[in-house]
């Protein structure tokens, strides 16, 4: 991806697109059955094919998702963090450090399962709020600590 910015990107790991797509199939894959079998029942066999459209939007999605974690990059730069994401709408978060007012790492039950943290920005405008997921639990710690020591040391100095 090409952001105009020269910078030491960094992408997330791989997991993170696995368990995106476990959480895809897990919703699509019985709402297909659900629907084929439900029509079946009520309308015959010939409706029960339109069980075919969630399996449509999971093979869709199934692709999209891989775009979408391969569009997710951060880097680290001197006076700021940058985070880029986005297939269709891209977007590029500055967040400067001295701005930073909060930053904490989070993994849920399905992220620890998949060996994954993620690490959460807040800063003075809420809308320079940030989130890099699917992190490894040791560089989302890394990540934390410092840019904590960052902000610190930037906003001692305003």
């Amino acid at each position: 991806m090409h952001t105009g910015i020269h910078a030491d990107w960094r992408t997330v790991p791989r997991e993170l697109l696995r368990l995106r797509r476990l959480l895809l199939s897990l919703a699509s894959l019985p709402l297909a059955l659900l629907v084929a079998g439900l029509l079946w029942w009520l309308a015959g066999p010939l409706y029960a094919a339109l069980g075919l459209v969630p399996l449509i939007a999971w093979a869709w999605g199934w692709r999209v998702l891989e775009r979408n974690w391969r569009s997710w990059r951060y880097a680290e730069r001197a006076d700021d963090l940058l985070i880029s994401r986005g297939v269709l709408w891209r977007e590029l978060t500055v967040v400067p450090y001295g701005r930073m007012q909060l930053v904490e790492v989070v993994s849920g039950p399905l992220e620890r399962r998949f060996g994954l943290a993620s690490v959460q920005l807040r800063t003075a405008a809420a809308r320079t709020d940030a989130k890099i997921p699917g992190l490894v639990p040791q560089e989302a710690a890394r990540l934390r600590d410092r840019l904590t020591e960052l902000g610190e040391a930037r906003s001692a100095g305003l």
